[in-house]
């Protein structure tokens, strides 16, 4: 759990991130606007990426909390991207800079817990293959990465979170028969 500076610090970086791209702030721009000094910054983080990857955990501790006992994917993928489309801007500035890799695995890490998630829930009380749990989650992990993985790479003009509701809509049930499928002989 961050600290109160650490918060401060955190939502003057999102704060100056919404405004401009990642390369274009500072350390320096980050304590003006929170009101603290460099060494405070410097006690809390160790630099810029290690920010970022705060920022990244924090949004993973929540989306965990949210989607413990969710019975949709749907439910899931929101919770994931509400972090991305409250800070559309400041996702993108990241995901256009060279810290894009941690980004990159943040989102990998969070498609893989909430369809890790899912697949737990439907699967619950069924006689199913671990090898083909982890498979589904593999698959719906990447299928979740890739789409809003091009949604960045198309400049978020779309409405990922209506397309992905969509598509579960015309795929609802197909996890739970590939898990019938899967029952152990």
């Amino acid at each position: 759990m961050p600290s109160l500076t650490e918060k401060a610090i955190i939502e003057s970086f999102l704060k100056l991130l919404d405004e401009r791209p990642l390369k274009k702030i500072t350390v320096k721009d980050i304590v003006e606007a929170c009101g603290v000094n460099r060494n405070t910054f410097y006690y809390h983080f160790t630099d810029l990426p290690s920010l970022i990857e705060a920022v990244m955990k924090e949004d993973a501790d929540r989306i965990a909390q949210e989607c413990g006992g969710v019975e949709s994917l749907q439910d899931c993928f929101s919770a994931a991207l509400r972090f991305t489309v409250s800070h559309k801007r400041a996702v993108y500035h990241i995901y256009s800079s060279a810290s894009r890799d941690i980004i990159e695995r943040y989102l990998l890490d969070i498609c893989g817990y909430v369809v890790g998630k899912f697949i737990e829930n439907v699967s619950a009380g069924m006689d199913v293959l671990q090898e083909d749990k982890d498979l589904l989650v593999q698959f719906y992990k990447c299928e979740c990465f890739g789409q809003v993985i091009d949604w960045l790479n198309h400049g978020m003009n779309t409405d990922m979170e209506k397309q992905f509701f969509r598509m579960c809509e015309l795929g609802k049930g197909m996890t739970a028969e590939m898990l019938r499928r899967s029952k152990k002989v």
